[in-house]
């Protein structure tokens, strides 16, 4: 398993395994699959303006995981704040690819200057919280029933990381 700045190349493989978590998941309160137009958009906007994405590639070169910083808010204020993104396909979970994606984001965090590092995690997405804190995120907030899928309320809880 290799980890690398993702390039456009690899928008297909990102959006694959992003699209497989809006079908089948609570990993994104997403509901519909969104297009390699729209993700091509994210890449562009998030490379033009700093944000590092990471591709964890099989010895194929198959993209099994992707993360990525994001924009937290607009408002000014929030500009030395950032929001994660991890994902991993769901045929590689359980291979600690998570770890080696998280990483890399909070070196380029600090790279970017950045201060903060925001973590919005489904409740019941245990694997992702444990990730989380195991790099030193610490729960800040727990918002009750403020998702809707798959029929149901959600729970998001909301971890930090102090760059």
């Amino acid at each position: 398993m290799h980890i690398r700045p993702a390039t456009h190349a690899d928008l297909s493989g990102i959006l694959e395994i992003y699209n497989d978590a809006v079908l089948n998941t609570t990993a994104t309160y997403d509901y519909e699959p969104r297009t390699l137009e729209h993700r091509t958009q994210w890449f562009e906007e998030r490379t033009r303006d700093g944000y590092p994405i990471f591709v964890a590639v099989d010895g194929a070169g198959k993209v099994t995981g992707w993360s990525a910083l994001n924009p937290y808010h607009a408002r000014i204020g929030y500009r030395f704040t950032s929001e994660n993104s991890v994902y991993v396909a769901e045929s590689a979970r359980g291979q600690g690819i998570g770890s080696r994606l998280l990483a890399p984001l909070i070196d380029g965090a600090k790279t970017m200057g950045l201060h903060a590092i925001i973590a919005a995690i489904d409740a019941e997405n245990a694997v992702s919280i444990r990730l989380h804190a195991r790099f030193g995120f610490e729960k800040v907030g727990h918002f009750k029933q403020v998702g809707f899928k798959f029929n149901r309320w959600l729970d998001v809880v909301y971890m930090e990381r102090i760059v």
